[in-house]
């Protein structure tokens, strides 16, 4: 039996990014001793779902720009060359490489290019399900995963000391997607 078919409502297909209903967030520690929250509110992507689930795939591109940490002042710090380099890396990117389950859940291991720097991530998911959409006849899919970075790794404020903001980043994605019709 496929992992599918053990999903209730599974439908494979081709699914869009909603950015109105997804979350794309991030939290690192400041200091040492508190954590500074932040998100992107730019940002698209494509799910296409299989036959069964493992043959699923996700490409997703986020505008750095966006950036949005609730502080001018550190947004404009962090699209500045020293982090970010918004002007010369203007976006994220995520491409799946491989989808496999993993306990309750699954695993989507793919590479994130960030800063210009191309690395493998593994992001642990969850789905949420599939179900009716708000318009007549559509249909949507819910997705949480979440990864850890260093950012560091993507030559981002290497220089910078740990003792200021912290190398690691946790990353967290709430994403719904309509199914193309």
């Amino acid at each position: 039996m496929s992992a599918a078919t053990q999903i209730p409502g599974y439908i494979a297909g081709t699914w869009t990014i909603d950015p109105v209903h997804s979350e794309v967030t991030f939290i690192t520690r400041h200091l040492g001793v508190s954590k500074v929250r932040g998100q992107f509110t730019d940002f698209d992507g494509t799910i296409v779902t299989g036959d069964d689930i493992t043959g699923s795939s996700v490409e997703a591109t986020i505008r750095a720009a966006s950036i949005n940490t609730k502080n001018d002042q550190r947004d404009t710090h962090v699209k500045s060359d020293e982090f970010l380099d918004v002007e010369q890396f203007p976006t994220l990117s995520f491409r799946s490489t491989g989808i496999r389950a993993a306990g309750e859940g699954y695993v989507i291991d793919g590479e994130l290019t960030l800063h210009g720097v191309t690395k493998p991530v593994s992001l642990e998911a969850e789905l949420g399900g599939f179900g009716d959409g708000m318009a007549e006849g559509s249909k949507v899919v819910g997705i949480e995963a979440k990864t850890e970075i260093s950012r560091s790794d993507f030559g981002v404020a290497a220089s910078l000391p740990t003792a200021v903001v912290a190398d690691k980043v946790k990353i967290e994605l709430d994403i719904e997607a309509v199914l193309d019709n």
